[in-house]
């Protein structure tokens, strides 16, 4: 089931686009964004393939700062026990997940990802796409089609718990407590078992 490898998206037509003003409440540099227009930072193009009630989009992230913070997604989570899973296809990624129980964060973790690199996103974990390069990010992904993003979590702490920044990681004070930052490394295959992808 291993996607196919794709040319750049340049028909920003069928994507969905997240702009600035789509993501204010989750940027880091507020003194900033007082400043900044409405800029468009990434593009979705869902449903590019499907196979086994699974979901193949693309995103591209270009090159961005937004302020002293690079580019990045708007983080979400899942309803239910869906996984997900990245593959980087051009370009460099920092993916930053963290789990939450009770309202308090239990475990964060980055991985460091380039093209090629295959990132899972267990159940439970909200998860962040950074681009921290100065070239584009062009990354896919496979997703149960039953699955339901949920914003609302990271939307009120105004991000996740931590920042990616010219200076480094930054502890969102929006978290009361948050464990120590770990990192760990990407899969350089395609997974033979999918099970996380589904519901269980």
């Amino acid at each position: 089931m291993e996607p196919r490898r794709q040319t750049v998206l340049r028909n920003k037509a069928r994507a969905e686009v997240r702009t600035l003003k789509d993501m204010e409440e989750v940027v880091y540099d507020k003194d900033w964004l007082d400043g900044a227009g409405n800029e468009e930072l990434y593009y979705m193009y869902r449903g590019i393939d499907e196979k086994d009630n699974l979901r193949y989009d693309i995103t591209v992230i270009p090159p961005l700062l937004m302020g002293k913070e690079f580019v990045k997604t708007k983080g979400h989570k899942h309803h239910g026990n869906f996984g997900e899973l990245y593959i980087v296809l051009e370009g460099r990624a920092i993916y930053l997940l963290q789990k939450t129980e009770g309202g308090k964060v239990k475990d964060v973790y980055y991985v460091k990802a380039k093209k090629g690199d295959h990132i899972i996103i267990p159940p439970h974990y909200a998860h962040v796409t950074i681009n921290p390069s100065y070239q584009p990010l062009k990354m896919a992904n496979w997703i149960s089609k039953n699955c339901v993003s949920e914003y609302g979590g990271i939307v009120e702490k105004k991000g996740a718990c931590y920042y990616f920044t010219l200076s480094g990681w930054i502890k969102n004070k929006n978290y009361q407590k948050v464990p120590k930052l770990h990192s760990k490394k990407p899969n350089k295959k395609f997974p033979e078992n999918l099970s996380f992808l589904y519901d269980k």
